[in-house]
């Protein structure tokens, strides 16, 4: 493993938040594809303009059923072992002991860190972002049938910014379905066209935040007024699709998901990719880093 050290200037805040009483919109000072599309790239002309405007791309039977079934497997066997065993990369519902999500899976699970490397994947994600990449964050989220809580809206960009100290928006997900995923069992929700605005949350940042914030979040929480101006402008959109489809969205792309009141579960293998040109740098909340299993600041 190679690793990079933590830089320790910060570099201008181009977008602060959580530094003051009012919320704010502002607007997205990086680009949203970084290559230039052409006859070779991983993505058609048409799915590359989708992904810049709309900032989301949903990619259906990405991957084939003998592929999900295995990793359907290992995701049951970690459920099974985390059920009991307690770990600082694990976490739990709100208010319960069920596993919420178990992180840095590409990072300590051979099967799921072969998955990150996956060279379809990599290809898009190198194509995206203008540059090699590595993964920022991993884990599998669990919506267990019935009792499987919500995510409430966010940009993921607004937290890696104020609390890991990402620099830019030079960074995507990738959510991977592991069961099929409908309009009943708490689907993800986005915004179109979201991330090119980015909103500035209010409230001051607590430590360790990330130890509450992580089952529930109360902070980097955004305001009704943007959310409706970001509805109004964009319109809601969920898309749901058989299990081995994939979705990527932008970095600052407005997201979140109901609770699953359904009998059926709902379980996702989630993974950031980080240009290597984007590096973490201090957070600029002025606070100290977030654990790696949370916040990578290595190239593995």
């Amino acid at each position: 493993m190679q690793t990079k050290p933590v830089m320790t200037s910060k570099t201008a805040d181009r977008y602060p938040s959580r530094v003051k009483q009012e919320a704010a919109l502002l607007k997205r000072l990086d680009p949203v594809v970084y290559s230039a599309w052409a006859a070779g790239s991983p993505l058609t002309k048409e799915q590359s303009d989708s992904y810049e405007r709309d900032g989301y791309l949903f990619l259906e039977n990405f991957f084939s059923p003998d592929e999900v079934r295995d990793w359907k497997a290992e995701l049951k066997r970690l459920q099974q072992r985390y059920s009991e065993q307690e770990a600082e990369h694990v976490i739990r519902e709100p208010g319960g002991k069920e596993v919420r999500s178990i992180f840095a899976v590409h990072d300590n699970n051979p099967v799921f860190r072969e998955l990150s490397l996956h060279p379809r994947l990599t290809a898009i994600m190198e194509y995206l972002l203008g540059s090699k990449t590595y993964i920022h964050q991993s884990r599998i989220n669990f919506k267990p049938g019935f009792t499987g809580k919500e995510f409430y809206w966010h940009s993921d960009f607004e937290t890696w910014h104020v609390e890991d100290g990402m620099p830019s928006m030079r960074a995507l997900s990738c959510s991977i379905a592991l069961e099929d995923n409908t309009p009943h069992n708490g689907p993800l929700m986005v915004m179109p066209g979201s991330h090119r605005k980015f909103v500035s949350c209010v409230g001051q940042t607590p430590e360790n935040h990330f130890k509450d914030s992580l089952r529930k979040q109360e902070y980097g929480v955004p305001d009704q007024d943007s959310l409706t101006f970001l509805a109004q402008e964009g319109g809601i959109v969920m898309p749901v699709g058989k299990a081995g489809s994939v979705l990527l969205f932008d970095c600052n792309v407005m997201h979140g998901s109901s609770s699953n009141i359904s009998p059926y579960p709902r379980s996702n293998v989630f993974m950031v990719y980080n240009s290597v040109d984007n590096r973490l740098v201090q957070p600029y909340s002025g606070q100290k880093p977030r654990p790696a299993y949370i916040a990578s600041r290595s190239e593995q």
